[in-house]
């Protein structure tokens, strides 16, 4: 391929190192399309005759058919995908083969090969966030007035549903969604015919190229063009944040799921036992998410560092821009699909949930707040009269709503038989209708909201 400015071959390290086909097959579909599409442009603009564009066109669709039946043959001498489907080309339409390279590069063919790799990793992102979302929204409309414990730093807060619980990944998921989606829009520019990193002399007509590969325009400047790899690192950095998303979530399910909380059962078919204790089902499918959010971020980490140092236009460095991104790609379809079905699988013991909510005097709060809207007391005076009363219950060891009246009176007069309507966690949660709010009736307005959002209406 470049053997003419060489007296002899490369090394087999050089060869080795070199080679990138055992990663960059993966896109051969979008390098057979962006081919066919320079191909057709080259035939439309008189820089190649019809009849060699067509003869490359023809062999493009049965090189594509082989790759589809048999997979991409591996010849590290052919370097990578764009030099494997050349060589074949040349071997099933002879001389006109070579007339596909015309104004074009391995460096513009890479970014544009990429960039509508990534482009369609983003939408299969997004497919599967919106999936995560329908299994939340459907468990939260089954759970809208079921009551569990709210924690802030792990510690029994205040009672809410578990429906809010849920829906809070929902939105989540959300932005998630708009991040992918952000990142797809940014991305959408060809860089096909920046050539090398100057553009070409020749007449090409790059608005055409961009519109055949479904590009909103071409790329303004070719430097840019073959040197950007901002659309992968923004593709990286939307799987990261869903990652830490997924992670938070799996962490929880493991929480619950230990036998301490009690508070859901995982579905067998997420879940392994041990090679030693029979009894154990371990949350293996969750603790897996948790762990391979770790890998996505070290995927972005790497090639960001890859990135940071290197002058325009094109160089070696950037050949391990591919494997990062694949890597982060599968990870995230995986850790998608299994929180997916640990949502839609999971049974949540309710009861249990609601008991816990009881503990840790859940209900202080509501204590405190009564006596700001039935007696007038200022916050932060009911706060300190509340948290006297919470250390009489814990010091006679029961809820503050099992505290007699005449007790709760002698902390404060003004303490009256009504507030006992208040400290349920019931009540509590109940209370809480402002927008956003984990009452019953407002987790339900979300889940419709969501359910219209998501078609699922």
């Amino acid at each position: 391929m470049w053997g003419g400015r060489f007296a002899e071959g490369p090394s087999a390290i050089m060869a080795e190192i070199n080679a990138s086909i055992p990663f960059d097959k993966a896109l051969w579909r979008q390098d057979i399309a962006a081919s066919r599409a320079h191909a057709a442009m080259l035939g439309a603009q008189g820089i190649v005759s019809a009849a060699d564009a067509a003869a490359i066109d023809a062999g493009l669709v049965q090189i594509a058919a082989e790759y589809a039946a048999n997979g991409v043959p591996e010849d590290w001498a052919l370097e990578d995908i764009h030099m494997t489907t050349e060589s074949r080309l040349a071997a099933l339409i002879g001389a006109p083969a070579g007339r596909l390279h015309t104004a074009r590069s391995r460096n513009d063919q890479v970014a544009t090969d990429f960039r509508l790799w990534v482009r369609a990793a983003c939408a299969e992102a997004e497919a599967g966030l919106a999936a995560l979302q329908r299994a939340l929204v459907t468990r939260a409309g089954e759970h809208a007035a079921s009551i569990m414990p709210g924690f802030t730093h792990l510690q029994v807060a205040q009672p809410v549903t578990l429906g809010h619980h849920l829906m809070a990944y929902y939105e989540m998921a959300a932005r998630d969604i708009s991040r992918f989606a952000a990142a797809r829009e940014r991305m959408n520019l060809c860089p096909l015919g920046a050539a090398a990193l100057a553009g070409t002399g020749f007449p090409i007509d790059r608005h055409a190229t961009a519109a055949a590969l479904g590009f909103a325009a071409p790329t303004a400047n070719s430097l840019d063009s073959v040197s950007d790899r901002d659309f992968a690192l923004d593709y990286l950095m939307a799987a990261a944040q869903t990652a830490l998303h997924l992670s938070r979530l799996a962490e929880e399910f493991i929480i619950w799921a230990s036998q301490p909380f009690g508070f859901i059962a995982l579905p067998d078919a997420l879940s392994t036992g041990s090679s030693i204790m029979p009894q154990k089902k371990n949350p293996d499918a969750a603790e897996l998410v948790r762990g391979h959010s770790g890998r996505i971020i070290g995927a972005l980490t790497s090639l960001m560092i890859t990135m940071k140092g290197l002058p325009l236009a094109y160089s070696k460095d950037m050949q391990d821009d591919k494997p990062p991104v694949f890597e982060a790609a599968g990870l995230l379809t995986l850790c998608l699909a299994a929180m997916e079905g640990m949502v839609a699988g999971a049974t949540f013991r309710t009861a249990r949930m609601r008991a816990a909510a009881e503990l840790g005097y859940a209900t202080a709060t509501d204590l405190a707040d009564w006596l700001v809207r039935q007696a007038g007391i200022p916050f932060r005076e009911a706060h300190h009269i509340t948290g006297s009363a919470v250390r009489l219950a814990e010091g006679r060891g029961v809820a503050l709503d099992q505290l007699p009246l005449a007790e709760l009176q002698a902390i404060d007069r003004r303490i009256d038989a009504r507030v006992f309507a208040a400290l349920s966690v019931e009540a509590s949660v109940a209370a809480r209708a402002s927008y956003g709010g984990t009452a019953p009736a407002q987790v339900q307005l979300r889940v419709a909201d969501a359910r219209a959002a998501l078609g699922m209406e």
